[in-house]
Order: structure tokens, then sequence, then C-alpha cells
């Protein structure tokens, strides 16, 4: 039995979650950031030349742009952001503004994904597999982030002081 007020083992942060993580974010702004390249160079996306492709058809519809901005800037500013907020310097910050900011950014970007992904699925009848990939990114990085806050929460509720006296 544990002594009251010490964190139990299996819930300390795991050093993998946080380095996972910010790799995942690293991936997505390489990703993102080529479609961003891509799109305004006009140069294309590699593998998808032909006016038909998936990718094609999805990144030059009408829901590859919100409020006149392309999607794919969305998400390299996402992921920008990202790797700045799960950097290792902001892991180790014990602000509690920091850890908020990193769920509501990711809980942001996993409802805009879901929202993408309706319009791939349902709207268009296309997927575009870079976009798909920035997804899978997207949401590995929801559920890592998910479980971490879940996990840090209740480490720090039985890690607090029991009474008044240490």
């Amino acid at each position: 039995m544990e002594a009251p007020g010490t964190v139990s083992s299996a819930r300390r942060p795991l050093g993998w979650l946080a380095w996972t993580a910010f790799v995942l974010c690293i991936l997505g702004l390489a990703d993102s950031g080529y479609q961003v390249y891509t799109h305004f160079t006009g140069s294309g996306l590699l593998g998808c030349s032909a006016s038909t492709d998936s990718c094609v058809l999805v990144q030059n519809s009408v829901y590859a742009w919100v409020f006149g901005i392309p999607v794919a800037v969305y998400g390299a500013a996402f992921f920008a952001f990202m790797v700045v907020i799960c950097s290792p310097p902001a892991r180790r910050s014990r602000l509690r503004l920091v850890r908020q900011a990193r769920t509501a950014a990711v809980i942001l970007g996993m409802i805009f994904v879901l929202y993408l992904i309706y319009r791939e699925v349902v709207s268009l009848g296309h997927i575009c597999e870079y976009c798909t990939s920035v997804h899978i990114i997207t949401f590995l990085l929801f559920a890592l982030l998910m479980y971490d806050a879940s996990g840090s929460r209740a480490a720090a509720t039985r890690s607090a002081p029991v009474g008044g006296a240490g």
C-alpha cells in the first residue's frame, strides 16, 4: 500500500508519450507544410498528378477553403502551435495554462478533422491520402494527449497534501 500523497507508478507521466506526441506534431507540420507549399507553388502533390486523382479533387474542391483560407494553412498553423506547446520546454512547464492550451487545441483540431473527413467521404466521395495522413496523425495526437491529460489530473489530485500538516 502506498503512503498518502504519493503518486502511483502506474499513473506517472510516461516519458515516451511526450516524445511521441512531439514527433507526431513534427510529422503533422511536415505533411501539412508540404501541402501548403504545393498549394501556393502549384507544383502538385507527389503521386497526385491526374486531374481525376482523389487528392487533386479534394484539394481543389470548395471544401478545401474555409473563410477564404486553404485548409492546409490551418493544418500547418495547428501543427506549428502543437510543436511549440508539445516541445520539451513546454512539457516541463508547471503552468496549468500550458496543459489547458494543449488539450483545448488538440480537441479543436480533432473536431476540425472530423468535419474534413465528413466533407471528403460524404460530400465529395473521395479521399486524399495526404489529408488522411494528417487526420491519422491528429487522431493519434488526440488519443495520446487525452490519455496524458486524464492521467495527469488524477496524479495531481492524488499527490496533493492531505490535511494541512506536512
